[in-house]
């Protein structure tokens, strides 16, 4: 499928037109920050923020009650809360909030909008954002209203409420990560007072029910953010965000550059081509990119062997949609696959022992980073690394193959169409590497790979679609079970869509998220992690140290400051940028 975008040539000189034209009109080139990626924003409204494309937009426009001190990922600390208590062996939480802080509007922060952006997050929690861990935390399920009759109203009302001045919240259990939770931005405070005036839910008992898991990603609040961040919206359209420095900003560290340009520009040779010239501060690329063609250069600054928290693998899908396109025929002849393809753990393994990881690492992340055996950063507690990974192994691949479906697979091959996010040089190298394998083992075996906008890949409609795609995860809180249930449990992000469910593994996570015993915890983990490798439910790609280019006009990137846990753009907001 052929991206519906201009050509490389036009958009090129499309984007650094616009780049152009901001400056200008913002009074200058260093007035601006420049950020040029392949992925589109799904979103501006952080009660479905789940991404780090928008994410990193959102974080910058709105703030949370607490957030992580410097580049510490274990230590919390005040944001538009000053203070908090907890209560009643854990299950309560009492936070006092910031005076004197203004939204975008120029409305005033209240302890109702705090209510009203809690409750609202559990009333809404769709599919498609990250309130199902806070769900967890306050209601005891990940699941919203419409999936679990139990939650009602009172539930929610009595799980977050105004007490005064007072945000209160009561848990059903004791939850260790509950405040690393409120950090992530997708808890964001909104302006309830707009929301309710431009058509978002009312904040009503008597309309809820209405609310309850319905999209709103493409929502009023999308198209009308206003948050408490440093930076507000100015203009949107299909390649180009815009923003300007918040003149109310209650922060003592005022932002230092006055605007920001977020720009979609799929080619890559384009962005390089801009960064080189001065016209783009920070791009995506990969690290290929980064030492072939932006090392060294005049004006670049490169910031390397940064922690690795983020897991990322092929996940296969056990049910695709029929119909899809993607399984052609929808039948083991040759021209297609059947809807449940990768039910039989045997066509997985084979996948799996076809992925050739070392020649991964030397080709893409020239020779940085280790191959893993479980869908968690080996930087993070849980992780066993006694466990050796799976292995690149042909002669095993075709064992599999020759077992799978009672050997119909190898009898009579197949031929799948799977997906990568547009733009994205590794996903794609990586797939065209697993492509060249599986089809050297049967001239049979057909493996056709096809680019799609990143909007299109993460919609929830569309994943039952898909029958492979890359899934990765940056934390959303500083715990091992963020990546675990998230990849593994049966009611969790990832597993669901690709109709993975294991009751075993299902046991094993229940009993880790009920224990404060690290070492019980650890062993449980270790267990998962070699169920979930004995039946080759992922293709894991291999940890590799973080890199990102950026312009040496650019101050306040360091490894010092860098937090993976927020900031996706530089490691820090761009409020502590400045640009010389």
């Amino acid at each position: 499928m052929k991206n519906k975008t201009l050509s490389a040539v036009a958009l090129a000189t499309l984007t650094l037109t616009l780049a152009a034209c901001n400056n200008k009109q913002a009074g200058g080139a260093d007035s601006t920050l420049v950020i040029q990626q392949s992925a589109d924003i799904l979103t501006l409204d952080p009660g479905t923020t789940y991404d780090t494309s928008s994410g990193q937009i959102v974080e910058n426009m709105y703030e949370t009650l607490v957030g992580y001190k410097g580049s510490d990922i274990t230590k919390v600390e005040p944001v538009l809360a000053t203070e908090w208590q907890e209560g009643q062996g854990g299950k309560e939480y009492r936070f006092t909030l910031r005076d004197g802080v203004k939204f975008h509007t120029g409305n005033d922060l209240t302890c109702a909008d705090a209510e009203y952006t809690f409750r609202r997050n559990l009333v809404t929690n769709t599919a498609d954002s990250g309130n199902w861990f806070l769900s967890e935390s306050l209601l005891g399920t990940a699941s919203n209203a419409k999936d679990d009759t139990s939650i009602t109203w009172a539930k929610i009302s009595s799980a977050v409420k105004c007490d005064g001045d007072t945000l209160v919240f009561t848990l059903p259990a004791v939850d260790p990560a509950f405040l690393t939770k409120l950090a992530y931005i997708g808890q964001g405070i909104v302006d309830s007072k707009h929301a309710k005036e431009i058509g978002e839910w009312d904040g009503t008992e008597a309309t809820w029910k209405d609310w309850v898991g319905k999209d709103i990603l493409g929502g009023e609040l999308n198209k009308q953010p206003s948050g408490t961040g440093a930076y507000k919206l100015v203009n949107r359209d299909a390649n180009t965000i815009s923003l300007t420095a918040f003149d109310g900003y209650w922060g003592e560290d005022k932002p230092q550059i006055k605007n920001v340009l977020l720009q979609k520009v799929p080619e890559e040779a384009a962005r390089v081509q801009a960064f080189l010239k001065g016209d783009a501060d920070f791009i995506e690329v990969p690290r290929a990119i980064i030492s072939t063609q932006l090392q060294g250069k005049p004006g670049v600054a490169v910031l390397d062997d940064l922690t690795n928290t983020t897991a990322a693998g092929f996940s296969m899908n056990q049910k695709i949609e029929a119909g899809s396109g993607m399984i052609g025929s929808g039948k083991l002849d040759g021209k297609g696959v059947p809807t449940d393809f990768f039910k039989d753990a045997d066509v997985r393994r084979g996948f799996v022992a076809s992925f050739d990881v070392p020649t991964y690492i030397e080709q893409v992340q020239e020779g940085k980073g280790s191959p893993r055996n479980f869908l968690l950063p080996d930087s993070f507690p849980g992780y066993d690394s006694n466990l050796e990974a799976a292995t690149f192994d042909p002669e095993l691949a075709k064992a599999a193959f020759q077992r799978a479906w009672g050997g119909q697979v190898w009898q009579n091959g197949f031929t799948i169409n799977v997906s990568y996010r547009a733009g994205a040089q590794t996903q794609q190298t990586a797939m065209e590497l697993l492509k060249k394998n599986i089809e050297a083992l049967n001239p049979k075996f057909k493996v056709n790979i096809v680019g799609k906008e990143w909007s299109e890949l993460i919609n929830s409609q569309n994943v039952p679609k898909e029958a492979m795609v890359m899934t990765a995860w940056a934390p959303d809180y500083a715990d091992p079970d963020n990546f675990v249930s998230t990849f593994y449990s049966s009611t969790g992000y990832y597993a669901p869509r690709i109709n993975a469910q294991d009751a075993q593994i299902d046991g094993w996570i229940k009993e880790a998220r009920g224990t404060t015993d690290t070492a019980r915890r650890d062993e449980l983990y270790a267990q998962i992690a070699k169920r979930a490798l004995d039946e080759a439910y992922y293709i894991i790609m291999p940890a590799q140290p973080g890199v990102f280019p950026y312009r040496d006009t650019i101050k306040g990137v360091s490894a010092d400051t860098f937090n993976p846990m927020i900031a996706f753009t530089s490691g820090t907001y761009w409020k502590n940028l400045s640009k010389e």
